[in-house]
C-alpha cells in the first residue's frame, strides 16, 4: 500500500472500564484511497471508526492501548471537533439527520468549523452537483424524506466540512440495492475527482470490495485478514464466509484458518 495518511496501531478499546471490544486492531489508510472495513454485526467496525473520530467518550469508551496517527500526529486524545478541523469527518450509521431541519439546513450544519461564507456556498453547490436529488428536496424537512435521501444528506453534510477523509459507517444499511449502487458510485466519483479518502465500514462485502482499493476483515474485535480488494474478492474463504458462495457449515474466518493450519500440521 501507499504511504498511509491514517495509522491505527494495535489499539484496544474498553467500554465502561470493563468491556473489551477491540483487541490489538491495526490498519492503515493511504491518502486518496478507499479502504473497506468488513465484518458482521458486533465485529467491531463501528467501534474502530469511533475510535478514529474520537466519538467513544460519549459512549463511555476509551482507547486504553495503542495509538492513532493522522498525518503523522498522535490524535487519539483530541476532541471530535479537533479532528474535523484537521480533515477527518464521520458519517454515522443510521444517518442521524436533524429531523426538524430542512435538507439544506442539515447540510449547512456540516460547515460549522468553517468561516468563509463564499467557500461554504461553493461547497453547498458542489454537494448539490453530486446529489442533485438533494437540491430538488432542499426545502423539505429531513423527517419527510426517504432513507436514501437522508443518507445522501448525511454524506453531503460531511462533505460540507471540506474533509480530507470521510469515515463512512454502514452506508448501505436499510436501503434498496439501486440506491446502494448509486451511493457507492458517488463515493467512487468523490474519491477519483476530489481526492477524498474513505474508510468505510460495511456488511455488504460484495459491494464494498467492488469499490474499494484495500480491505480489512474483522471478527470479534480483531483484524483476521486484509489485502487488496480484488484479492479478497477472489479468496475462497472470503467467498464462502462473506460473499455467500459455497456450502457447508458456516464458521468464522478465524476458525477456518485454524482448521487449515491443523490440517497442515497433521499432514
Amino acid at each position: 500500500m501507499d504511504t498511509p495518511i491514517l495509522n491505527v496501531n494495535g489499539i484496544e478499546v474498553i467500554y465502561n472500564r470493563v468491556t473489551l471490544v477491540l483487541q490489538g486492531v491495526s490498519l492503515h489508510v493511504p491518502h486518496g484511497k478507499i479502504v473497506a472495513l468488513l465484518g458482521g454485526n458486533g465485529a467491531g467496525k463501528t467501534t474502530t471508526l469511533r475510535a478514529v473520530s474520537n466519538l467513544l467518550r460519549g459512549e463511555r469508551g476509551a482507547v486504553t492501548q495503542g495509538w492513532i496517527e493522522w498525518r503523522g500526529e498522535r490524535v487519539e486524545n483530541l476532541t471530535p471537533a479537533d479532528l474535523v478541523r484537521r480533515g477527518v469527518v464521520q458519517v454515522m450509521e443510521g444517518r442521524h439527520c436533524f429531523a426538524h431541519l430542512t435538507i439544506e439546513e442539515n447540510l449547512l450544519t456540516g460547515a460549522y468549523t468553517r468561516r468563509s461564507k463564499p467557500e461554504i456556498a461553493a461547497s453547498l453547490e458542489k454537494v448539490y452537483a453530486y446529489f442533485p436529488r438533494l437540491k430538488t428536496r432542499r426545502a423539505a424537512q429531513a423527517a419527510y424524506t426517504s432513507g436514501g435521501e437522508q443518507q445522501m444528506c448525511a454524506i453531503g453534510r460531511a462533505l460540507m466540512a471540506n474533509p480530507s477523509m470521510v469515515l463512512l459507517d454502514e452506508p448501505s444499511i436499510g436501503l434498496a440495492p439501486q440506491i446502494v449502487q448509486e451511493l457507492f458510485e458517488i463515493v467512487k466519483d468523490l474519491n477519483a475527482r476530489e481526492g477524498v479518502t474513505f474508510l468505510l465500514a460495511e456488511q455488504n462485502t460484495n459491494m464494498a470490495l467492488k469499490y474499494s482499493d484495500h480491505g480489512y476483515i474483522m471478527e470479534s474485535g480483531r483484524i483476521v485478514m486484509d489485502g487488496p480488494a480484488a484479492d479478497l474478492a477472489d479468496n475462497e474463504d472470503v467467498k464462502e464466509f462473506y460473499l455467500g458462495v459455497g456450502g457447508g457449515e458456516r464458521r468464522s474466518l478465524r476458525d477456518i484458518k485454524s482448521h487449515k493450519r491443523r490440517k497442515r500440521w497433521l499432514a
